[in-house]
């Protein structure tokens, strides 16, 4: 039987039962499954078309084996690479919620919660950046949560193995998701860690106002506004937020790079001042169980 998403939930990979359809995006889709010793996991499984494709194959593995060797609280641990008959995969921790599936339910977070989200995956930026590390697809789908609320970025290396593929093989590919590209991606520049500082800042836009900053159903328009239109600031389209955090939003989405944060880890630090004299972490931790689980605290 064909490797479909309709066909996932009753295959076995590798040592893994899967169970569930997930989702997925251009390049692979994910699943649920459980390894042979009972470890709940996600599979990230790439798709036919890309898995039959050896040089394909081949990036993906590697930048999946370097995205391996990254330890931090933040960034998602990949547990298992591997590839069969059926497939090509790598397993990761099965985490529950997304920032995509909160932002679908709310449409907008607190003021409190995306400076929190944020500084999370702007230290998790910071620690990959300084191993030589760009995301270059920072969205709200690659952000999940655990259980305490802390926020984990996913996905590091698809990107990079997709630009690895291309620029050996000269086949035209679409890099990031074209409502977070930074205008240097969209002019086919060379990136570096700033590329993941300006896809945040849309990430934050987005969650503080309920709205992207650029919309077109045309991507060389979308490219257009990414590259030369500034922002509408987000207390503009009704976002309840301080004028310090629209600030470093704004900064975020700098058109040019040398106008924003340099560091993600200088980001980092300017959204921890934020936080500073505000709630203790335990206070938000109990709150977003409440919010993310339904449970109760006692």
């Amino acid at each position: 039987m064909a490797l479909e998403p309709e066909t996932l939930p009753e295959k076995r990979i590798g040592p893994y039962q899967t169970s569930a359809f997930i989702g997925g995006g251009g390049f692979a889709w994910v699943v649920a499954a459980k390894h042979d010793d009972g470890t709940r996991v996600a599979l990230k499984v790439l798709k036919p078309k890309y898995a039959s494709d050896k040089q394909f194959t081949a990036r993906f593995l590697k930048e999946a084996e370097t995205a391996s060797q990254l330890r931090h609280p933040n960034i998602i641990r990949i547990l298992d690479i591997g590839q069969d008959d059926a497939a090509v995969w790598f397993a990761m921790p099965r985490l529950k919620a997304s920032l995509d599936n909160l932002l679908q339910e709310d449409k907008t977070l607190p003021e409190d919660d995306v400076l929190r989200t944020a500084r999370d995956i702007a230290r998790a930026l910071a620690f990959a950046h300084d191993t030589g590390l760009v995301h270059r697809d920072i969205k709200p789908q690659n952000i999940l949560f655990d259980e305490e609320g802390t926020a984990i970025l996913t996905d590091f290396g698809i990107a990079r193995a997709i630009a690895g593929y291309a620029g050996t093989t000269g086949k035209q590919m679409v890099l990031g998701t074209p409502h977070y590209i930074s205008p240097e991606q969209a002019r086919g520049q060379p990136l570096d860690g700033r590329t993941d500082i300006y896809a945040l800042g849309v990430t934050m836009y987005r969650a503080a106002t309920g709205e992207l900053p650029f919309r077109s159903s045309d991507w060389y328009e979308l490219a257009r506004l990414h590259v030369e239109e500034p922002p509408e600031p987000p207390r503009k389209r009704g976002a309840e937020i301080s004028k310090a955090f629209e600030r470093v939003v704004l900064t975020c989405l700098a058109k040019d790079r040398e106008q924003r944060y340099p560091t993600a880890a200088a980001l980092a630090d300017a959204l921890e001042e934020l936080l500073a004299p505000r709630r203790t972490t335990a206070e938000y931790a109990i709150d977003a169980m409440k919010r993310m689980f339904g449970r109760k605290s006692g």
